[in-house]
């Protein structure tokens, strides 16, 4: 299947029987003028009513990764992804790049990187709930960014090949993950750039991690490397450069249960007695955050 009819056939997703019904709300929107401010709250203003955008924004939860404010709508959304986004700012310029965000969510961090002007800005998630959200918030935004129900697994296959890709808290996600990076390999132009975060464990040695069956209550995390492991992942991969920019241990200030979440957050994922420690006895959530360049040939 190429990736036309690839696409054909995840737009039926939309149809779902639990997707329908909040693509039916998008319906409910006014098609007026709004500003746009793309602070660390995505902020949008204009006259609308309130308490539509208000039940809409309600109906397409739970909402993970932002803040934003929809016409004083405050959507206080689990990640305070500002964060994430500030650290990394100082790291990349996107001005007139083919940049791609993989597992981009709800899209926050691409109508971030609009202040730098791109000249291509994709993002590739296969969630139907989350491309409706993004959805939600470009109807206000209108926005030119593209949005892909595709994953990192389809990125080598893609129409354009890109200058920067940011791929942040995925990896972890991924059962083979020598294989996902050499899929941002092959996305890449040459000396190209990936912007890349995952979870990490300290050790001078090149081990991993591998959690019986959860980290953190999270099923779907197979390996927490050491940065000695990671760096030899992505050498493997090909690349020919690996800058480590930042760490950080994960807090309350940053992931948090809110009115807009449902189910719980990090407060619920660490040991009561020892938040070192994760509910399992893991060492809690740490991230390493890392940019690695395409080799040239």
């Amino acid at each position: 299947m190429n990736l036309e009819e690839l696409r054909v056939e995840r737009q039926k997703w939309m149809g779902w029987k639990n997707i329908a019904p909040l693509r039916e709300a998008l319906g409910r929107l006014e098609d007026v003028a709004y500003r746009v401010e793309l602070g660390d709250v995505v902020k949008i203003s204009g006259d609308a009513d309130e308490a539509n955008i208000y039940e809409v924004a309600r109906v397409l939860m739970p909402w993970r990764k932002g803040p934003f404010e929809v016409c004083n709508t405050f959507i206080d959304t689990e990640w305070k992804s500002n964060i994430k986004y500030n650290l990394l700012r100082p790291h990349f310029n996107l001005k007139d790049k083919r940049v791609a965000d993989i597992g981009c969510n709800n899209g926050y961090y691409m109508f971030r990187m609009q202040e730098d002007a791109p000249r291509l800005l994709v993002g590739f998630d296969p969630s139907p709930l989350y491309k409706t959200q993004f959805d939600f918030i470009n109807h206000f935004v209108k926005s030119k960014i593209v949005y892909e129900l595709l994953g990192v697994e389809h990125l080598e296959y893609y129409e354009e090949k890109f200058d920067t890709i940011f791929c942040l808290g995925v990896l972890y996600h991924r059962s083979d993950p020598v294989s996902m990076l050499k899929s941002l390999y092959r996305g890449l132009d040459k000396e190209g750039e990936v912007i890349l975060d995952t979870f990490y464990i300290e050790g001078e040695g090149e081990m991993c991690l591998c959690p019986e069956s959860s980290y953190s209550k999270i099923p779907n995390i197979y390996f927490v490397p050491t940065i000695g492991a990671l760096k030899n992942w992505c050498m493997r991969a090909g690349f020919s450069s690996f800058e480590v920019l930042e760490t950080a241990v994960t807090e309350a200030s940053e992931q948090r249960k809110t009115e807009w979440i449902e189910g719980q957050s990090l407060e619920d994922f660490l040991d009561p007695n020892d938040v070192s420690k994760t509910v399992e006895g893991y060492p809690a959530p740490a991230r390493v955050y890392v940019k690695l360049i395409k080799e040239t040939k």
